[in-house]
């Protein structure tokens, strides 16, 4: 549902520059509030989860995110639009909850099937969204996409509602429980324990180390948010993408591309939405600043947003940075092939919104059809194999883009490359972080990694957003001189996730190392 409901706006890109009058940079921000607002709720939804139950916190987000996509639909600003963006935004906080319902349901030798179903939904709706948004934007605009969620969310918060039963949820969180639970323990190992201790620990389905002094101190911890940690973290997150949104200057006059000059009129138009040097600085600062408050709130926090410890772990770092390049390339995608697609040539295609969700099509159905498999190949051949092999095919996809990007079948070819990668890299470093992680911490650490993948999530469309308002070059049509992204801004938003698709590699090999010298099982 969620992925539906973005990708179904993504070939209305076009049409949301023109309707609501933004630039290129700014029009980024139509996914990058949603993102933001996921990435601050995310941790909080897991912690809320682990206190509260799964599936009560997945039914109160379920409705907040309704009433978000409902309201999107009555959208006649920017404004309006990115608080509605930002209220979907906690959508994404669904995820980790679903993750954590299966790390708990699931064997453990089923947990990378289970998750890569989850991870095959992704691309679902995305197939779905692109195929079906594109025919409602054509046919009746942009605004009605948001209209078929309603339906939807209601129908889903009712199934859940009646059918989903988490047996496991909230037990050892529950602080009441942990403490008669203790109680009985204590009493069961001074009378002749075995037999009844098996069973209190089958009925709660933990075993003793969740029933230590530890874990009770983790307990109470849980029922704490980190106001300052989210406060710092969104300031930071905000002021960086700020100054790549904003602080374009317009090369059109200089880029080789360009087939007529400029006048200064239109410089000065193209760069009405630029940031000053001095304003530069003082988002720099800013962001800085609040990103090393954010470190030391955490580390003094007695209840932090993120655990550093557990963030900081061998595997479990460079397996989230993995995740976080993942999120910036796909977003990369969504926010660049609508508008290559959908302008004037001789740079775009000149299609319709049809024709933007068609060109992505093939890459949300091949990762719908590796990520319902790569599950399975993963509890075969460990995670890291298939790692290691869906980094280098992205790496190959994204080369081959920046070359060849001349017509729609090379893009659809290449871009279904590229999902072949990212499949096996998302469900791979997804199993990782969920095996090693220590259960009574999986809440968190699955809140941490959604975190930190909606954060390059956001990242991408910035950039993205950064190349193709700063080279830019002008088209005559009918007679009217228009500016649009130039060539040469294709081609480094291409290059620039080549670069990233590099950096996958290099991680997955030192996850490799890692998780060769810790041994854990289930992973090489």
């Amino acid at each position: 549902m969620v992925m539906y409901a973005e990708t179904m706006l993504i070939p209305a890109i076009p049409d949301l520059i023109k309707d609501l009058h933004v630039s290129y940079g700014m029009s980024s921000w139509i996914l990058t509030s949603y993102l933001i607002s996921g990435a601050v709720m995310t941790p909080i939804a897991g912690k809320l989860s682990d206190i509260y139950g799964k599936k009560k916190i997945l039914l109160i987000i379920m409705i907040i995110y309704g009433l978000g996509v409902s309201a999107a639909g009555f959208s006649n600003s920017i404004n309006f639009l990115l608080v509605c963006r930002v209220i979907q935004g906690m959508g994404l906080s669904m995820f980790p909850i679903a993750f954590g319902i299966v790390r708990e349901q699931f064997p453990r030798q089923k947990i990378a099937i289970g998750q890569g179903i989850i991870s095959s939904m992704f691309a679902a709706g995305s197939s779905i969204g692109l195929y079906i948004g594109g025919t409602i934007i054509q046919h009746f605009g942009w605004k009605a996409t948001f209209f078929t969620i309603t339906p939807i969310s209601i129908i889903l918060l009712f199934t859940i509602w009646q059918l989903i039963d988490i047996k496991k949820d909230n037990v050892y969180y529950n602080s009441k429980r942990i403490q008669r639970d203790q109680s009985q323990q204590h009493e069961q190992q001074q009378q002749q324990r075995q037999g009844k201790v098996r069973k209190i620990e089958e009925e709660i389905g933990t075993g003793n180390n969740y029933l230590t002094r530890e874990n009770s101190e983790s307990i109470k911890s849980i029922a704490q948010i980190d106001v300052k940690g989210v406060a710092t973290l969104t300031t930071s997150i905000i002021s960086f993408l700020l100054i790549l949104t904003h602080s374009q200057i317009d090369n059109s006059i200089n880029d080789i591309n360009s087939p007529v000059n400029i006048n200064s009129s239109d410089i000065h138009s193209a760069n009405a939405n630029a940031i000053s040097l001095e304003q530069v600085l003082i988002l720099l600062a800013i962001g800085i600043t609040s990103l090393i408050l954010f470190i030391i709130v955490e580390k003094r926090a007695k209840y932090p947003l993120i655990d550093f410890k557990l963030l900081l772990n061998k595997a479990i770092l460079p397996a989230n940075l993995i995740i976080m390049i993942f999120g910036i390339c796909m977003f990369t995608i969504f926010q660049t092939i609508p508008i290559l697609t959908r302008i004037p040539g001789p740079i775009g295609f000149e299609g319709n919104a049809i024709a933007a969700g068609s060109v992505q099509l093939p890459f949300a159905l091949v990762l719908l059809i590796f990520g319902s498999t790569s599950g399975v190949l993963i509890s075969k051949f460990g995670s890291i194999k298939p790692i290691i092999a869906g980094s280098i095919i992205m790496v190959v996809g994204f080369f081959v883009l920046s070359s060849i990007h001349s017509s729609e079948i090379a893009v659809s070819v290449n871009l279904a490359i590229v999902s072949a990668g990212m499949s096996l890299i998302n469900v791979g470093a997804m199993n990782v972080v969920t095996l090693v992680t220590p259960r009574q911490s999986i809440g968190i650490s699955l809140g941490m990694n959604m975190l930190i993948r909606i954060i390059g999530s956001s990242i991408g469309p910035a950039v993205a957003g950064m190349y193709m308002q700063r080279y830019q070059s002008t088209i005559n049509i009918h007679g009217l001189m228009q500016h649009f992204p130039s060539a040469s801004s294709f081609d480094l938003i291409f290059i620039t996730s080549t670069v990233f698709s590099v950096g996958s590699l290099i991680l997955a090999l030192l996850l490799r190392h890692q998780i060769t010298k810790m041994r854990i099982p289930n992973l090489r």
